[in-house]
């Protein structure tokens, strides 16, 4: 359904969307740009809500088919958001569907690495390459980000599907 319809209200509310709400409220919390030094910028808000909904997309991979609808879903909320941000910006049409091209190649990339970088048990060069773009932050900023999204993702475990549905993190 396209956006019009929506807003007119015409069409339901994606499942993925009380859970794309929370991770991008999660990804805007002051202390990932205050204590971990994130940027606090269009880039540093764009590799937060990458960085959160990449940690919640990965908890749902262990679901299988079961989260496959909802996994979907917020991949949906992640464009249709990032298509609001690109023309606030004054992206016009014909480059915005490249730039959403780009964003999600972007957003596949960080799953493979932050899926290989919790599995080998550090997290930390994931980061540096794709929240500070390369340039290692403070030795304190990078443990606080990464500290936070590890011990996220390890609570995103005890949470069932139904309840990240609704929404609800830990």
């Amino acid at each position: 359904m396209g956006l019009l319809q929506r807003l007119f209200g015409s069409a339901p509310p994606r499942e993925g969307e009380p859970l794309y709400a929370a991770i991008v409220a999660r990804a805007r919390a002051a202390h990932w740009y205050v204590e971990g030094g994130v940027p606090d910028t269009i880039d540093g808000r764009f590799d937060m809500v990458a960085a959160v909904l990449a940690m919640v997309l990965l908890r749902l991979e262990t679901e299988g088919e079961r989260a496959a609808s909802l996994s979907a879903s917020l991949a949906e909320c992640f464009i249709e958001d990032m298509d609001v941000q690109l023309r606030q910006q004054g992206v016009g049409d014909i480059m915005v569907g490249k730039h959403i091209g780009k964003m999600m190649g972007m957003l596949g990339g960080r799953l493979g690495a932050y899926r290989d970088g919790l599995a080998a048990g550090d997290l930390g060069p994931a980061l540096v390459r794709n929240v500070w773009r390369g340039e290692p932050p403070e030795p304190q900023a990078l443990a606080h980000v990464r500290d936070h999204l590890v011990g996220f993702r390890g609570d995103l475990d005890g949470m069932g599907v139904d309840r990240l549905r609704e929404g609800v993190l830990p």
